[in-house]
């Protein structure tokens, strides 16, 4: 199984941090918000990785990550996308790097306090088809808005008026092949992107997409509110991190 990070965008609503440098490289406590999907990613078995990126900073993050060496990576994959056509856009953008794997895709703006091991586990054994992790949040109408009925998944609305359950889809997602066809069939919503929240929806119309609760506290760093909260929780010793010493990896930390 192989992992994506999506690290584009232009991060307008973190102006005028994100004039001169990407919203992904901006830190977090004591790193760069991009090294924590990273972390996200190699605590949960994945050793190959592709950074999706865009805008006039995409080398800094050669420059800041190179090989993948520090996180105990072998190598690490970089792919640039063109303007700003949405999520489900930049990840179109990963299909060959997929080489028709199973994919883990973690929004370059997530930041996790545990780790998701057990999940990925239950998506390499479960078969065809998709699996995304829900969060119990108080601001539910910022994100997409799961819908269960009886514990089945029945659809996913974006952010919606009138939630339907305080159930948030994370930015964590587990795709089959078939994730890049569903995509080539989606046309751009009202604000002219491509939306990942089709491509879930597609999943559960075809009965295929599965979903568990996030252990742990989840967060995005992607407006000045949730950036600060994620610099408490982790200046709090609250993230998933890994111990890298001598170049080495030796393991997750978690938090109780």
């Amino acid at each position: 199984m192989k992992g994506v990070i999506l690290a584009g965008g232009l991060g307008t609503r973190l102006s005028p941090l994100t004039r001169v440098t990407n919203k992904h490289l901006l830190p977090v406590y004591d790193k760069p918000m991009v090294y924590y999907p990273i972390e996200c990613l190699v605590n949960a078995g994945i050793e190959e990785i592709m950074i999706v990126t865009g805008g006039n900073d995409a080398g800094d993050f050669l420059r800041l990550l190179g090989n993948g060496h520090e996180f105990g990576l072998q190598d690490l994959h970089y792919t640039y996308q063109e303007g700003e056509g949405g999520i489900a856009d930049a990840l179109r953008l990963a299909e060959h790097f997929a080489e028709g794997d199973k994919i883990v895709v973690v929004l370059g703006d997530n930041i996790i306090e545990k780790n998701i091991r057990k999940p990925v586990g239950q998506f390499f054994t479960q078969g065809p088809g998709a699996k995304i992790l829900l969060k119990e949040v108080p601001d539910p109408e910022r994100f997409g808005v799961a819908e269960i009925d009886n514990d089945r998944l029945v659809g996913i609305e974006e952010k919606p008026k009138d939630p339907k359950s305080n159930l948030a889809v994370t930015g964590i997602y587990m795709y089959d092949r078939q994730v890049f066809d569903i995509v080539r069939t989606l046309k751009p919503s009202g604000r002219g992107e491509l939306e990942i929240t089709d491509v879930n929806n597609a999943y559960i119309e075809q009965g295929s997409m599965t979903y568990a609760i996030l252990d742990g506290w989840w967060t995005d760093a992607g407006t000045f509110e949730s950036l600060h909260r994620a610099w408490q929780l982790v200046a709090q010793g609250g993230a998933n991190r890994l111990d890298v010493a001598d170049g080495g990896l030796l393991g997750a930390q978690e938090s109780s």
